[in-house]
């Protein structure tokens, strides 16, 4: 979180800080005026942090190499064979994450979610096909958080130029061993530690067909009524190398909508009224892991791109959007696109096809670090403020703000954070306690964007909510 130094027409906002009477976290400081403004923290915390230097490039690696050593991952190729095909790379993934679970004490549960998927989905699956989704659950410790979930994915299936080549030679080292070696990185090293809300590393199939894996997964999830707070996709993780040439091993991408897929025409005709393209939940989610690596990679920079995914492209995260819940992409900065749904081969010299030899493991390793960060700052966090409302009730220059109280018992209060409208992240916050509601005195709701985030005692702060108008305020 930027700040920018105080402006006069601030001034009268920063007093108002000094009727909060509930106490501000150890990462608040005592500004003038005894009033509360956050302060950026000078360090990462030390266990993630920790957690951050536990991920290992060396893993990575081998993960990599030991699913491109099963030929093809096509999910219609073979479900028994042990040395070749989709079903000897679900067994060596459930086995591995097996080992996490032990290692872990038993906390990581790990199961199968296997299901048989109809012939017909964009005929890429020609005839009914077992598909099989290896899910590792870390649950949470929190009992007002632990149904809170995160889930984090990469898919394991790989392909050919054709998609339904069930026989060809498909390595799949970028798309999508890169971001399978990620998620299992990150189930082996957070497993080992304790969250407040539950991770779920998933490791699902049938992408190239379709994204019949993730639909699945995200189905069911809704039929449960799992409260899966966030969702990240790591597809095409693995190079840092492009076409173009160009090397950047110190960018990813992360794609997040703007309009939710879900949204229904009440909420659109609000959204037209008063502003919020650029600030659905999956928008703020993305702000969040930019303020995360900020914080605790530093160096590594987190491009949020303003769409849903790539031209002509989908990813694991649309599924998830489509029910509603909170996704994002993640992917390198710059493809090539000669490593990507080719068969191997040389032409003219170029070599064709999704090969390890194109990965940077070290790049990928630092893409894991970004993910285990975010992941961890949430799971840790009080869950978003619910029911944010501006109230609308009287034409002023103020901004009346109203918030559904948290639920956590070690919540601190809350934080009111505002941007001009033409800003891309949130530049300015400030700490108002344990309170659910609040005035910005002199800040017209015409000239800014607002929010609100949640704070534990801790200093864990939520990602943003973006207030919805109400006339009236609730009794």
């Amino acid at each position: 979180m930027n700040r920018r130094s105080t402006s006069p027409r601030l001034s009268l906002v920063l007093v108002l800080a000094l009727v909060c009477t509930s106490p501000a976290p150890a990462s608040f400081a005592q500004g003038r005026s005894g009033s509360q403004r956050r302060v950026t923290a000078s360090r990462p915390r030390p266990e993630i942090a920790r957690m951050l230097r536990e991920v290992d490039a060396r893993n990575i690696e081998r993960t990599i190499r030991e699913l491109v050593s099963f030929g093809t991952r096509n999910t219609l190729s073979s479900q028994d064979d042990p040395a070749r095909g989709i079903g000897a790379a679900r067994d060596w993934i459930y086995r591995e994450m097996q080992r996490y679970s032990r290692d872990s004490g038993g906390r990581l549960k790990v199961e199968l979610q296997t299901y048989e998927q109809p012939a017909g989905r964009f005929q890429r699956i020609q005839k009914a096909t077992k598909l099989t989704n290896i899910v590792a659950t870390l649950p949470g410790t929190q009992a007002e958080s632990k149904g809170r979930a995160y889930v984090v994915s990469g898919h394991y299936d790989s392909m050919c130029t054709s998609p339904t080549d069930a026989t060809c030679d498909a390595p799949g080292a970028n798309d999508d061993a890169s971001g399978t070696a990620a998620v299992l990185e990150l189930a082996r090293v957070m497993s080992k530690r304790q969250f407040d809300a539950t991770i779920i590393f998933v490791a699902v199939a049938g992408e190239e067909q379709g994204l019949v894996g993730s639909t699945y997964f995200a189905e069911q999830a809704k039929k449960q009524n799992m409260d899966v707070d966030a969702m990240f996709t790591n597809d095409i993780i693995g190079s840092s190398t492009g076409a173009n040439g160009v090397r950047d091993d110190r960018t990813v991408r992360v794609f997040s909508e703007g309009v939710p897929t879900n949204e229904t025409k009440q909420e659109a005709d609000t959204r037209r009224s008063v502003g919020g393209e650029n600030d659905s939940q999956s928008r703020q989610l993305a702000r969040f892991i930019k303020e995360a690596a900020e914080e605790y990679v530093p160096g590594f920079r987190v491009w949020m791109i303003y769409r849903r995914d790539r031209y002509l492209r989908g990813g694991d995260h649309i599924p998830f959007l489509e029910q509603g819940y909170a996704a994002v992409r993640f992917t390198e900065p710059n493809e090539n696109y000669n490593h990507q749904h080719q068969n191997v081969r040389v032409e003219n010299g170029v070599q064709y096809g999704d090969l390890p030899q194109f990965d940077d493991f070290a790049y990928i390793a630092q893409v894991a670090r970004v993910n285990c960060a975010a992941l961890s700052a949430l799971a840790l966090a009080p869950a978003r403020p619910s029911d944010v409302r501006i109230l609308t009730r009287r034409l002023t220059n103020d901004t009346d703000l109203q918030w559904a109280a948290n639920k956590e018992p070690d919540l601190a209060g809350y934080e009111v954070v505002w941007r001009d409208t033409t800003e891309a992240v949130w530049t300015h916050s400030l700490w108002v306690g344990r309170v659910t509601s609040y005035t910005m005195k002199g800040m017209s709701k015409d000239n800014y964007f607002f929010g609100v985030r949640a704070v534990d005692a801790d200093g864990n702060r939520s990602p943003v909510t973006y207030p919805r108008p109400q006339r009236e305020a609730r009794n």
